[in-house]
């Protein structure tokens, strides 16, 4: 939401002052950082409990991630549909999380912070988590 504050506050200054072409760039910038920086750009997030609790059961790994990291929306937009199969915990809403990733890398946030199989994997590459997630049932 900040985002898009800014940027109207930005476009608006530079309409008044006779540049509507550069408002409406800078409007549509600011708008698209808004939507990179979104919880929106990724799947639902759920909490870390119910996530492991899935992950019992469908062998699915989880993904914690937090708004803003640019490695986190890299991994989501390499990983494409990819991405809807598996479990999606946000560490800034979800402390219970926040606190797995602690332990996965001694004290530190680091994130994206992928758990398969109960072992922890920092910053994985995209095709190698690809190849992690089980098979759909037919």
């Amino acid at each position: 939401m900040a985002f898009v504050v800014c940027g109207a506050l930005v476009a608006t200054t530079r309409f008044v002052d006779g540049s509507p072409g550069v408002a409406v760039a800078l409007l549509l910038a600011f708008a698209l950082l808004a939507g990179l920086h979104s919880p929106l750009a990724f799947p639902r997030s759920i909490g870390a409990l119910e996530a492991q609790r899935r992950s019992a059961i469908d062998g699915r790994p989880i993904v914690y991630w937090r708004a803003g990291c640019k490695y986190c929306l890299r991994l989501r937009f390499r990983l494409g549909r990819s991405s809807r199969r598996l479990h999606w915990v946000d560490i800034w809403r979800d402390p219970t999380g926040a606190e797995v990733v602690r332990t996965a890398n001694k004290g530190d946030e680091t994130v994206p912070t992928v758990m398969v199989a109960g072992r922890p994997h920092v910053n994985p590459a995209p095709e190698w988590l690809r190849g992690q997630i089980p098979p759909t049932a037919s």
